[in-house]
């Protein structure tokens, strides 16, 4: 998959490890995620998916501390829930959110199959045992456009690694996996009260 990487991602990784500010950075980044592919759902569909995208990326939050805790760098752990999400968004017929297509699913699961098995993650059930407590809200599938899927945002032939576009826009394999200096504020949602409140 090819993501990008900057120092927001950075701090943001630093937010949802840090205790006291995680809180606020899960909040925020959940909202930026649901508007960002949001964005590439029809106008009519958005408003009835966006429960559930919240509920699904609160969710997928944990699964990317988890992934770090496992020592998976920055971009692998982001990756894994980006994948979570493209399993998703699959099952739900929402292709025209996909990142990747419906045939590099499988090839991206092989590719963190020991985490995805460790928390019972597979493509039919994307999140596996960081199904939120509350469960997920659920939205109207569209089926029918697995039939002549088109992946319209989707981005292919990078199924074999974790590509990442940097700041400069070079696009290399792995990313950076040094942790450039941030603070947990230039993450979103986190203020400089958040910070000194930790």
């Amino acid at each position: 998959m090819k993501l990008r990487q900057n120092p927001r991602h950075w701090a943001s990784k630093k937010a949802l490890t840090t205790p006291g500010v995680r809180t606020a950075a899960n909040y925020a980044l959940v909202k930026l995620h649901t508007k960002i592919f949001l964005g590439k759902a029809d106008e009519d569909r958005r408003e009835e998916r966006r429960e559930h995208l919240d509920d699904f990326f609160d969710a997928t939050m944990d699964a990317y501390v988890a992934a770090l805790q496992a020592d998976y760098t920055e971009a692998e752990a982001r990756e894994i829930t980006h994948i979570q999400a493209n399993f998703d968004f699959f099952n739900y017929g929402w292709t025209e959110m996909m990142e990747i297509p419906g045939d590099e699913l499988e090839d991206h699961y092989r590719r963190y199959e020991a985490f995805f098995t460790e928390h019972d993650i597979t493509i039919d059930d994307p999140l596996g045992e960081f199904r939120l407590a509350g469960g997920i809200a659920d939205a109207p599938k569209t089926p029918e456009k697995l039939e002549a899927p088109e992946y319209e945002n989707a981005i292919e032939g990078f199924a074999d690694d974790v590509y990442v576009e940097t700041g400069e826009g070079e696009t290399v394999v792995g990313g950076d996996t040094e942790e450039p200096e941030v603070s947990v504020t230039d993450a979103p949602g986190v203020t400089d009260d958040d910070a000194k409140a930790d």
